[in-house]
């Protein structure tokens, strides 16, 4: 039994992560904190992909709860390891800097690079011992680039494109891989809100881009085949930055 791990796999690019890891092979936990409702129409999703799965609720941003949740899993599974982790959990709380609430900067922090942290930490030394390991790190153009209105989100993502580099040089002996997935704008809860028709003309594609597609590029970085690529940035945006 092969094992993947997406932290927000409920909806969005995490479900759709969670079906083509499916359709890879892979027995998939489903992450969630509040929404076991979504979580549960994934597991379905993954079922009908012709895997089976299950939901693991947890805050990835609170070090207690994370670590109870994944030794009570490695507990029920000591001759097992999850071998592709997937960090894809995360927030938005725009504001311009000047009127930005303390809460919407550590809380969006807090999710991403605290929750990277605490779900991948835990979960190396079994990549280690068994000499493979497939860890992609969601992030997006606005840690590439940088957004205004998104000071607290470019400075998350972009701190999660650093430590992917640095983690990638650690672990690379060992047949760990380390990459991130950086996706533009995704028709996904995430880009409630915007002008899309507006937006859509600045992106050369001319289009948002889907779930699928974005999950499309993850399945090849858990893959086998992408074992010599690491440490690297794969950009989503349809041109929208290059």
């Amino acid at each position: 039994m092969k094992y993947a791990l997406v932290t927000g796999g409920s909806r969005g690019i995490g479900r759709a992560v969670c079906v083509k890891l499916a359709q890879m092979g892979y027995h998939i936990i489903i992450n969630y904190v509040n929404n076991a409702t979504e979580a549960e129409k994934t597991l379905e999703l993954v079922r009908q992909a012709g895997q089976d799965g299950e939901m693991l609720k947890f805050d990835v941003s609170n070090l207690q709860q994370t670590r109870e949740a994944l030794d009570s899993w490695e507990m029920a599974h000591t001759e097992e390891y999850i071998e592709v982790l997937v960090n894809n959990a995360g927030i938005r709380r725009d504001n311009v800097m000047v009127f930005m609430p303390e809460e919407d900067w550590s809380c969006v922090l807090d999710i991403t690079l605290n929750g990277f942290y605490n779900v991948t930490q835990p979960l190396l030394q079994s990549m280690l011992v068994h000499r493979f390991g497939r860890i992609i790190n969601m992030a997006s153009v606005s840690g590439i680039k940088g957004m205004p209105g998104q000071t607290n989100y470019s400075a998350a993502k972009g701190g999660i494109i650093a430590a992917t580099k640095a983690l990638a040089q650690e672990v690379a002996r060992k047949n760990v891989t380390v990459n991130v997935v950086a996706p533009g704008f995704i028709k996904t809860d995430m880009v409630e809100g915007l002008d899309e028709e507006t937006l859509k003309k600045t992106i050369p594609a001319h289009r948002f881009g889907t779930p699928e597609e974005v999950a499309e590029a993850v399945g090849f970085l858990a893959s086998k085949n992408a074992g010599y690529i690491t440490g690297n940035i794969i950009s989503i945006n349809g041109g929208l930055y290059t």
